[in-house]
């Protein structure tokens, strides 16, 4: 008997495991990939999440795994050329292998038992109440884990999500599509380029390397993917030409990687027996980097909810409520920016925001997740607008 077995153990998964180990609960992790082991992702850690690290002790770790410390940003569209230190403090693009790993030995070191190559097969149930797994492990016996809570964190297209029933509560269509390139070599810094139909994002990494990630409208996925070389390097070539010039002297270190499965929904977030964390529960479009950072604030808000009582669902209802109200205003910002539109209005309130270096930090610091976007928008810069 466990008091929770947890689904999943990339970022959601192993943080939620960590932070309820710390209290003294009894965790099994299971994951059904073979660690350590990347897997595709933006990489990028906002500020509020590199908050959490720190206050887990586990940000020394990252920094000393040769992670570099972001601390500027930069972002071009049209003829707005915006940048600032980074809001705070740094931000960091670690290798998921890097990073998943730290977190996944985090929490065997505060006490939870781990096994990778394993995959749930399906739910134990008492009644209406879900009450442990079913899995087989990388031998393909299956075996039976009994525990209070089962955390689905196992991603977009959680099995968790899908055996207990978690209800699609709000979607949206999904609005862009992603390729992915990781390059030696390059000295882009960390930043973002844009024109209509076009985003681009440079993150440096561990080693030297910057992963470049190219962003088309969804209605041209089918286009793209049939040459999806050909369609990034021409992006980078027409909305990031500063990149695209440093490409002839680097060296792609990664084979292209893409998706057009870029889904923007919220699952009800706990039932009986059960909670989501992670791109189980909510995902969104990747093109604001929220994933990594929304998952530690989703498992922080779990640990801080359910107290010492693994499956009471007053205490489970109050982590969904919190989830929702946490997630809710970086979905929508997200939403807007997937579109892949330079509007008149969003181009205005750039333009004024260059105008002052405090205004440019203040942005940078709204984007981030530091700072609401009425707070940017005092009397004076909406004057200007």
């Amino acid at each position: 008997m466990y008091d929770t077995v947890v689904v999943g153990a990339r970022c959601a998964g192993a943080s939620t495991a960590l932070l309820l180990a710390r209290r003294g609960w009894r965790v099994l992790l299971l994951d059904r990939a073979e660690f350590p082991s990347d897997t595709m992702s933006t990489l990028y850690v906002h500020q509020p999440g590199v908050a959490l690290l720190r206050r887990w002790g586990l940000l020394d770790a990252v920094i000393a795994s040769g992670a570099p410390a972001l601390d500027s940003v930069r972002y071009r569209v049209e003829d707005v050329d915006l940048a600032a230190p980074a809001p705070e403090q740094p931000g960091y693009g670690p290798r998921r292998r890097v990073l998943d790993s730290i977190l996944v030995e985090a929490a065997v070191a505060a006490g939870a038992e781990f096994a990778d190559r394993s995959t749930v097969v399906d739910l134990l149930r008492e009644g209406d109440r879900v009450a442990g797994v079913r899995f087989r492990g990388p031998d393909g016996r299956e075996r039976r884990a009994h525990a209070r809570l089962v955390v689905g964190a196992d991603g977009m297209r959680s099995r968790v999500a899908e055996l207990a029933g978690a209800a699609t509560t709000a979607e949206d269509p999904r609005l862009s599509c992603v390729y992915y390139s990781r390059w030696a070599g390059l000295d882009t810094g960390f930043g973002f380029h844009e024109r209509t139909g076009r985003w681009i994002a440079t993150i440096p990494t561990h080693d030297g390397e910057t992963m470049v990630a190219t962003y088309f409208p969804q209605s041209r996925f089918d286009e793209v993917r049939a040459d999806a070389r050909a369609a990034h390097l021409d992006a980078l070539a027409t909305t990031a030409p500063s990149v695209a010039a440093q490409l002839e002297g680097g060296e792609q270190v990664d084979r292209l990687l893409g998706t057009g499965d870029q889904r923007n929904f919220f699952r009800r977030a706990t039932g009986p027996g059960w909670a989501l964390v992670g791109d189980a529960g909510h995902h969104l479009d990747t093109i604001t980097a929220r994933g990594i950072t929304n998952a530690f604030t989703q498992a922080d808000l779990l640990a801080g909810s359910v107290g010492d009582a693994p499956g009471d669902q007053a205490a489970l209802d109050g982590f969904a409520a919190r989830r929702d109200e946490a997630m809710v205003d970086g979905y929508a910002a997200t939403l807007a920016l997937a579109r892949l539109e330079v509007t008149p209005a969003r181009l205005a309130l750039l333009r004024a925001v260059a105008r002052r270096p405090e205004w440019t930090r203040d942005y940078f610091a709204v984007v981030a997740g530091l700072m609401p976007m009425e707070d940017l928008l005092d009397g004076e810069l909406l004057d200007l607008i």
